[in-house]
């Protein structure tokens, strides 16, 4: 099984966006191109801001945000901001994650995850954040990610 490497992703420029950074997965067969591509700004060294639009295959029967399509967004969320911060660049994990749901989220709005890092460790990040619509907030999330280590170095034979 090959590892995720940073040539999994397209991370560059946001034509649609200036100033933001476009973060989405190559191999449109995974899981991350159900969500799509993510824009990233960093905002400081410890705060990054996450933006997605939301479309009728994201939403539930109550025409909100469905809330596994919001927690993949989340997840993947906590990676983009630590990519845009620069604590991240090769493959990693989700350790664990909690969302709080706190209001239905409009469909075909922008939607935008504010994610603090908290701490970062040797192996791991701690992040917490707030997913916003304008003045509505959606949800409040807290994240562990454990970074890869690097693979064993093979003895010249």
């Amino acid at each position: 099984m090959s590892q995720p490497t940073p040539e999994h992703f397209f991370y560059e420029d946001d034509p649609d966006l200036p100033g933001w950074k476009r973060w989405q997965i190559l191999d449109q067969g995974r899981f991350n191109s159900f969500i799509g591509s993510l824009s990233v700004k960093a905002v400081d060294a410890r705060t990054a801001l996450v933006r997605h639009r939301f479309e009728r295959q994201h939403s539930n029967l109550r025409d909100h945000i469905h809330g596994g399509a919001l927690a993949g967004f989340i997840d993947m969320a906590l990676f983009a901001a630590a990519r845009g911060l620069g604590v991240l660049a090769g493959p990693a994990s989700t350790v664990d994650m909690s969302i709080q749901f706190i209001a239905g989220g409009a469909i075909g709005t922008d939607t935008e995850a504010e994610v603090d890092l908290l701490r970062e460790t040797g192996r791991m990040l701690f992040l917490r954040g707030v997913v916003r619509q304008g003045d509505v907030t959606v949800a409040s999330f807290l994240g562990t990610i454990r970074k890869s280590s690097a693979p064993p170095k093979q003895e010249a034979q």
